[in-house]
């Protein structure tokens, strides 16, 4: 335990490999975003959009629930374990996907990589908070978003660009293959344990590691409700990938409708992870300068101002304007609500708190697909993303007004 140092710089190799690690974990996300919704559409016949974004219901509450099971699971077995199970359960995916025969292989496909997803991510992302260190908390969380969302993106690009030539199933899902595989290797045999760091920041608390840990039932409702700091952060997470969901699974429909094609429709879907991806480098680390509460409200305000420009947008320049307003303005939010719920929790359990916060985020894919699927049934495409813009820019008035700075009691 003496040799533990905590901070970037003196683990920057293991800390530069979870980064590729992550890309690889974003990656298979990204062969889904543009194929999937046509897939459903061309090959499986579904004409319901609540149908249709089905896989992202069961994509967002697996790996919602996974998510806490992961936080949990990391405090008490170690990372690295958990990372690797992760990957184990990925194999299948991209084999049941190029060669479902119907829709139910593909959600059930979709299970498979929630669980994943819940299991390598979450990990990722403690094992990065556990080796920065409390100073460059929020510089951290934006590499790992940028990592892993910059990998969405280009996972996105190529997979249109094969479907394209090759047509939407199986060359496309290839490259999911090679995803796994990588991901795998480096997880077995590069990536080292990260536990121990989590209790030499303990220690420089001044506390045992057991002596200040809350029952798992008191982290729940302290992230969830109690806590107005962690409270706002999981509302703000989860309103997020609402709108991301609903992304996921509508705006290549909402193109589609509008005369593109499935190259012009991967553009599309690499230029908002892209986007966000990129702008994380800048803002995890602005965060660690300015603070995390305005960067969380106004990011709120700033996508659902880019969902807008996407409905009334008329052609291709439009709606990649949109496009990349909402990955700006989720870029602002995504790590910066990791590194506040770094500032709040005690290192002895911030595991579990990250844990419980991703269960809310995540959950918002599929309340988000399954809110957005309905009122597109209902009302049409056009109603249910001004529907999820609403609710964004309302979530970004809930953080202004109850959310307090959580930068400066952590360094002051």
């Amino acid at each position: 335990m003496s040799g533990v140092r905590l901070g970037l710089r003196e683990n920057l190799a293991q800390f530069s490999l979870l980064v590729v690690v992550n890309a690889f974990v974003g990656a298979m996300v990204g062969m889904e975003r543009t194929l999937l919704p046509p897939i459903a559409e061309q090959e499986f016949h579904l004409a319901a959009k609540s149908a249709v974004l089905s896989f992202i219901v069961v994509f967002g509450v697996t790996k919602a629930l996974t998510n806490y099971l992961a936080g949990r699971l990391s405090d008490h077995v170690g990372r690295k374990h958990v990372l690797v199970v992760g990957w184990l359960i990925a194999a299948p995916v991209p084999f049941m996907l190029m060669w479902a025969p119907s829709w139910s292989w593909v959600l059930v496909a979709n299970a498979f990589l929630g669980v994943s997803q819940g299991l390598t991510w979450s990990t990722t992302v403690i094992m990065k908070i556990d080796l920065a260190g409390p100073a460059r908390r929020g510089f951290a969380m934006g590499f790992n978003e940028f990592a892993g969302y910059f990998a969405v993106a280009g996972s996105a690009l190529a997979t249109g660009f094969i479907a394209a030539r090759y047509g939407l199933r199986p060359e496309p899902f290839y490259l999911g293959i090679g995803f796994v595989l990588a991901g795998l290797l480096l997880s077995t045999l590069a990536v080292r344990e990260t536990r121990h760091h989590a209790v030499a920041e303990s220690r420089l608390h001044d506390a045992l590691v057991t002596a200040s840990t809350p029952s798992q039932r008191e982290i729940f409702w302290r992230t969830t409700l109690r806590d107005k700091n962690l409270s706002s952060v999981s509302q703000a997470g989860l309103v997020n990938n609402l709108n991301d969901g609903m992304a996921w699974g509508l705006f290549p429909l909402f193109f589609t409708a509008a005369g593109l094609g499935l190259g012009q429709i991967g553009t599309l879907a690499a230029i908002y992870p892209a986007t966000w991806g990129v702008a994380q480098l800048l803002t995890g680390a602005w965060s660690d300068r300015i603070g995390r509460k305005w960067l969380i409200a106004s990011g709120m305000w700033v996508q659902a101002g880019g969902i807008a420009v996407v409905v009334v947008a008329g052609g291709f320049a439009g709606f990649a304007t949109g496009a990349a307003l909402l990955g700006i303005g989720t870029a602002m939010v995504y790590p910066t609500l990791l590194a506040a719920i770094g500032d709040v929790a005690h290192p002895s359990w911030r595991a579990s708190a990250v844990g419980v916060y991703r269960f809310w985020r995540d959950l918002g894919y599929a309340i988000g697909a399954l809110l957005a699927g309905l009122i597109a049934d209902a009302l049409g495409l056009p109603a249910a993303m001004w529907a999820v813009a609403a609710l964004t820019f309302a979530s970004g008035v809930v953080a202004a007004f109850r959310m307090t700075e959580t930068l400066p009691a952590r360094t002051s």
